[in-house]
Order: C-alpha cells, then structure tokens, then sequence
C-alpha cells in the first residue's frame, strides 16, 4: 500500500484530465505523474531511502502535489510545513522528524537556509521558473515503493499550544482509507467535478479532503495560494467549483462579502477545523444556496472522524462517525457518559494516528491500550448518535465556581448583525477565579459599540455568562488554516473601544 497510487492509478486511467489549476495555469494528471516521478529520482539522487522523512515547505502551488506524490513515491515519508515559519521552527522541523531533504518556497528559501544550518538537510529551492528544468535533470522513478498500510506517510507535526509540536505519524492506511470513506460518504466527488483549493496544503483538512479526494477521483483542484474572500469567491465562480472546503472563518468572511458573485455550479460545502457558527451556516446557505455540512477531526485522526451528511444533518452538530470510526462521550476516568451528559471526545478507527513521533509518553496519554484517542475536546452525543462539540477542554471558562463553555457565548454573538468574527476567553480575576471575555471583529461598516454588543449577549444568557469585558478589534489573529487562535487574544488594559461591566465584582481591599 502506497498513499501515492490514488492519484497514479488515477493518471494511468485519464492522463489528459486536468488535476491542478490555479489562474489559466493547467497541470494535467500525465504532466503531474511525470513530474512526480521525476522528484523521486532527485530523491534517489540524494540518497533518500523509504522510510527517510523529506520536509515540504510550500503554498497551495502547483509544485505542492507534484512534490508530495514523489516524496510518497519514493516511500519516504513527508512533512509538511507552513511556508511562513521562521528558521528557528525550521530547525526543529528537521532536527525533530531527522529530514533528509527540504523542498521550500523561494519567498520562503532564507528561513529554510538559516534553519537547516547545522544540520544533514539538503535544501531545494522549488522556483517555479526553474523547477522544471531542474526535475529534467533527473531520470524519472515511475515505479512506485511498496509500503506498508502501517507505515509512516505523513509526519504531521500539531500547533504546539502546549510545549513544543508533535508530530503526529499518520500512516498510508490511516490517509488513504480516510480519503476513500470522505469521498464515498460526503463529497461524492466524479471527474468532471472541481474542488476548491484554498485550504493549506501542508495540514491535514487541505491534503485528505481538498488534495487527495481530487486526486483520487479524477476530479480538478483548483488551488488558491493566499486566502482571501473576494478571490476566492471569483475564483469559483470562474472555474466552475462544484464542492468546497473550508474553515469558519473562511465562511464568514463569505457572507461578508457585499457583492459576492452567484455560485451555481456549487454542489456540496463542507466544514471543518473549527466550530461553525449556526448563524454563519445559516446565513451562507440563504446567500449561495447551497448548505454546509458541518464536521469534525484532528490531526492525530487523518483528519475526518464524523460529519452531517446531506440526507442526514442537524444545524450546530457535528454529524456522526464516518464509516468505520467510532466515537463516544467519556468522563475523567474514561467511563462513556449517557446520552446529552457532556464529557471528552474520544474516537477509534481506521484513521486514528499511528502515534506522536520518538513520543512513547505523549502517545500513551493520549490513546488508550485499546485504541481510543482521547482528543481533549468537550462534547455531547444526543439520542439520535449525533455529536456535538461543547468547547476545548482547555478553553472551559470557570467563574466563580460556574462552568461557562465559550462556543455557547460565540453563537450568541454570531448572531448580532455587525460582529464578523468572535472570541470568547477566560481572563483572571482575583474574585471569581476567571472572568468571561470577549475580543470581536465588526463587519466592514459597522458602527456596533463593545458597549452594546455585550448587552445584546447579556439579553440572551444567564446573567452569570456573560461577557463583563468586550474589546473590538480590526481582525482576529489567526493560525495557518484560519482558526482563531485565542492563545495570541490579550485584552487591553484600557481602550476606548472596550467595555468592562461596572457589576463586575471588584477586589475587596
């Protein structure tokens, strides 16, 4: 078993289909194989050996797959990298995962110098007025590496909110099964079909849903490097894109755009990465006529672990388990809870990582001798098996002994007319313990005061949930895949575009 052979057996059915567009540019699937092939006979050349890692440090270009499909090839294993790190993370990639190789960017050729200084790293400059010529250079490897379903394919390495990143193994069998079930079940993807390319590449969402479904199916990618709305919305609707992937903030940057243009090729969205806000599902929906179909899965899980299903949703939940995952609700001592009781997510299946990479203890943490990934996320399962994410585990807000989960306060928020974007966090209190606060973005020409928005939230929740503290910002920070990432979130000690609630209790002198 190979990852690899979805797309090969792919071209060897259709060489002449389109697989990559981005602009005008074409690759077709013959040019793509050749290419492929050509990557692993550099590997070759550079001594590379199955099982060897090879970083990849790319945007959503072209270059991407054709690289990522010969580091497979090759049977080495990839890993994928944010194009935008800086060298001091580039050197714990490669030190960490021991990479032989490192494919990068040319905006991103300094960092990868600099950071793979020092260590055995050869680094490729993958210029793509160059790249080319440079692969011409090398006799073509067209056979494939047998692997085992049980062997490394892809080094994902996880955000790192505590200490350093893991890499998470996801094996040949875990992304390739994945790939399968995903298509079979939610995007029902054919050949003439045209997948939306703006997910990152380098994370597990862009390769199994955007990247490897396409791939696997004959369908085309049409690849948008940089994110932004009103490019992304032109591109669809330019080349015809039938299914897209995205993350909430992906989709609420949609229903913000004014003069967006009509999709009516549009057959399938989904979601992920994140938790969707209703009103958002609502709002896409009656503005592109097409509804979202909301899911759920981690790193360590290949990424899809269940889904709503077009036959078979209900709007805030996160689905069922896909074919072949199981899922339950489990309490501090790994007991499952009954159904509507909240506790952790925990899941077991075919696409449950093969553990954190030179990480014995981090692995036994985290997955039970009989198999169950405990995700560290906060749900509930109704009477129907549809699941549902509370919040982080991590995130749990704790005032004054009342557990407050902050994805009950974003939807409340999410539903003012002029927030764009919400985040609620905890903030210390000498009191209470932790304080509800809330960072907000206003949609382009909104006039909503911080003031009036936490009144519009505390019309809606028990007096004990709301946010005392709300500060507007121009945007809020997010990570490589678009998720807000409140770890970066620091409330301001004073600003005029902030209010604190004077009933807020204050220290006793």
């Amino acid at each position: 078993m190979n990852l690899a052979e979805l797309f090969i057996s792919t071209a060897a059915r259709q060489p002449d289909r389109p697989a990559i567009r981005m602009d005008e540019a074409v690759v077709g699937y013959r040019e793509l194989d050749e290419a492929s092939a050509r990557v692993a006979g550099l590997l070759a050349r550079e001594g590379v050996a199955p099982g060897d890692s090879v970083g990849l440090m790319l945007p959503n270009v072209p270059e991407f797959p054709v690289v990522y499909y010969g580091i497979l090839r090759a049977g080495a294993v990839v890993v994928p990298m944010n194009p935008l790190l800086k060298a001091r993370e580039v050197s714990y990639y490669l030190s960490d995962s021991g990479a032989r190789v490192l494919f990068a960017w040319p905006a991103a050729a300094e960092e990868a110098h600099r950071g793979a200084a020092g260590s055995s790293a050869a680094v490729v400059v993958t210029n793509p007025e160059s790249f080319a010529t440079v692969l011409g250079e090398f006799e073509p490897e067209p056979a494939v590496v047998d692997r085992q379903g049980s062997d490394t394919a892809v080094l994902l390495y996880t955000s790192g909110t505590t200490g350093q990143p893991k890499g998470a193994e996801l094996t040949h069998a875990n992304l390739v099964r994945n790939a399968q079930v995903t298509n079979e079940e939610l995007l029902h993807l054919e050949p003439g079909d045209t997948v939306f390319g703006g997910l990152p590449l380098f994370h597990s969402f862009g390769q199994t849903v955007s990247l490897n479904t396409a791939m696997a199916t004959g369908a085309t990618l049409s690849l948008l490097p940089r994110f932004d709305a009103g490019a992304a919305l032109d591109l669809m609707a330019r080349h015809h894109v039938t299914a897209l992937a995205a993350v909430p903030t992906m989709y609420a940057a949609f229903v913000g755009q004014a003069d967006a243009p009509a999709l009516p090729d549009l057959r399938v969205c989904v979601s992920g990465g994140a938790a969707l806000p209703v009103e958002i599902l609502h709002r896409f929906a009656d503005r592109f006529g097409c509804p979202i179909l909301e899911g759920y899965g981690l790193s360590e899980t290949s990424p899809v672990a269940c889904f709503n299903h077009a036959n078979a949703r209900k709007p805030g939940s996160i689905g069922t388990p896909v074919r072949g995952v199981e899922m339950r609700i489990v309490d501090e001592a790994g007991t499952p809870v009954p159904a509507g009781e909240v506790g952790e997510i925990a899941i077991r299946g075919h696409n449950v990582m093969k553990g954190y990479w030179r990480n014995p203890e981090a692995t036994d943490t985290a997955v039970t001798a009989d198999g169950w990934f405990l995700t560290g996320d906060v749900g509930r399962c109704d009477d129907d098996g549809f699941f549902y994410v509370v919040d982080r585990k991590k995130e749990l807000v704790i005032r004054g002994g009342f557990n407050i989960y902050p994805r009950e306060i974003e939807e409340v928020l999410y539903e003012h007319p002029e927030v764009a974007e919400a985040a609620v966090i905890g903030v210390p209190h000498p009191l209470l313990g932790e304080e509800v606060a809330a960072a907000v973005a206003l949609v382009p020409g909104a006039r909503a005061t911080a003031d009036e928005i936490r009144q519009f939230v505390r019309s809606q929740v028990a007096a004990y949930k709301y946010p005392r503290m709300v500060w507007i910002l121009d945007g809020l920070p997010k990570g490589p895949t678009g998720k807000i990432q409140k770890r970066d979130i620091v409330p301001p000690a004073e600003a005029e575009d902030a209010a604190t609630d004077p009933d807020t209790p204050k220290e006793r002198k």
